[in-house]
């Protein structure tokens, strides 16, 4: 069974904890303060392993995402005790359990909660529900040092699981902990948190990829990470921010993009879903029957052109009862060809755009921000612009009315499986409803230019 690492102090005992004699403390190269002490400890003869040297460590990873603090994630560090640390052979790899791993290379490291999750397993006990953090944590190796064959370190840098990230994290503009909605099942974060480790604790290799966001048609199903967490100032680097809400893809879960050159946004599924919501229930309310499309009537000249030859065109007698009876039939109706076009025209187009589009600022209610939404989607919105407040609310809402009044009245689900342009997909939820149509698709327009998506 493999010994846990020391990733974080805890003060549970430590009998599964692998010894590791060293420690990392991160410097920062423009304390003046600190160069002032080295050097009076130099020049009163104080013993060089109570000085340790500032090592520069380039950073491996290199995140698309800026960070607001710090350019890179290069790091100065210094190892305590220094000269154990120096005195020891480096390698560029070593060989545990008939397995060789390579300096560079990611790993997987026991902790605690893996360790007791091997314990369950071996003594046939029930498992229970676990996150990705109570996973194996995986490293990658910068340096590996030894003394003996007994004595093995490796100096890495730790990858965070999602759920991992501290209270105080700095993403874009908010402070967040733990997982958010736009990362994967299978995302890692990179960080420059430095830590040695000894290599007992390590359980096998791991393979890790960057996903570079434009790389759109490819599906993460390996570990992966695009993100970077700086321990210096405790801040994520920026990710790509997509559809008419602002926020990041998560690529578990489907995007759809604009066809339109001029455009070529992506969007999100549930974002599609819950603006055809709205529209629908604008269009319906709780009690309108969906009605299909009424057939294209054509116009008077049109009709007059089709009509077989009077008796005048083909040279016979006139017959005036025979012209009169003709133009009664292609009489308009009493509301007038006007109207009936302009209703056609609307019911044709489908549902106009929402007066507001954009979700309105914050979360949206206490619903959404918990994840729940219609039984066919999940919804975690945020305002495009990033606002927290002031908008006056809508009617209704001041009264405590839900701000979502389309809940349970209707299902939308997004078909691109169909050969051809993906569809939204209508079913009628509301009882009591008398004719009309309970389900019925149409097309999907974009949310940012309102060009049908082919």
């Amino acid at each position: 069974m493999a010994s846990s690492a020391r990733k974080r102090p805890r003060q549970e005992p430590e009998d599964n904890r692998a010894e590791c004699p060293f420690k990392i403390d991160v410097v920062n190269p423009d304390d003046k303060d600190s160069k002032r002490k080295s050097k009076k400890r130099k020049t009163e003869g104080e013993d060089e392993d109570a000085t340790a040297k500032v090592n520069l460590q380039m950073s491996p990873f290199a995140p698309c995402g800026k960070f607001k603090k710090h350019e890179t994630m290069d790091l100065y560090f210094k190892v305590s005790p220094p000269k154990k640390w120096t005195d020891m052979t480096r390698y560029n790899s070593f060989v545990l359990n008939g397995v060789k791993y390579f300096s560079e290379g990611f790993i997987y490291v026991a902790n605690d909660s893996s360790i007791e999750r091997q314990k369950a397993a071996n003594d046939n006990k029930p498992m229970q529900i676990r996150k990705k953090s109570d996973d194996d944590w995986v490293a990658r190796i910068l340096e590996i040092r030894a003394s003996d064959e007994h004595h093995v370190y490796a100096r890495i840098y730790w990858m965070y699981w999602p759920d991992e990230l501290p209270a105080g994290t700095l993403d874009g503009k908010k402070f967040v902990q733990g997982r958010q909605p736009y990362h994967g099942m299978n995302e890692l974060v990179a960080s420059n948190h430095m830590d040695i480790i000894n290599v007992v604790s390590v359980t096998s290799q791991a393979t890790v990829r960057q996903w570079f966001e434009e790389n759109d048609e490819e599906i993460q199903h390996a570990l992966y990470w695009r993100q970077a967490f700086d321990v210096r100032s405790y801040e994520l680097s920026s990710v790509d921010l997509v559809c008419l809400c602002n926020t990041p893809a998560n690529p578990d879960r489907k995007l759809l993009g604009c066809t339109v050159e001029a455009c070529k946004k992506w969007m999100h599924e549930e974002c599609i879903i819950e603006d055809a919501l709205q529209s629908t229930y604008k269009r319906l309310g709780a009690d309108k029957p969906h009605l299909p499309p009424e057939p294209i009537k054509k116009a008077e000249s049109e009709i007059e052109g089709q009509r077989p030859l009077s008796p005048s065109d083909t040279g016979a007698a006139v017959s005036a009862q025979h012209s009169i009876d003709v133009k009664a039939e292609v009489e308009p109706a009493e509301n007038g060809s006007g109207n009936v076009d302009v209703k056609q025209t609307e019911e044709e187009d489908g549902p106009t755009a929402p007066e507001d589009a954009a979700p309105s600022s914050g979360r949206r209610s206490a619903s959404a921000a918990a994840g729940t939404g219609t039984p066919s989607t999940k919804l975690v919105l945020k305002s495009a612009s990033g606002r927290k407040g002031g908008k006056p609310k809508k009617k209704g809402e001041a009264n405590g009315e839900t701000s979502r009044p389309w809940e349970g009245l209707f299902e939308v689900t997004l078909n691109t499986e169909k050969n051809g342009p993906p569809v939204l997909e209508f079913r009628d939820l509301r009882e009591g409803i008398v004719g009309g149509e309970k389900t019925w698709t149409e097309p999907v327009k974009c949310l940012l230019c309102a060009t049908t998506v082919n």
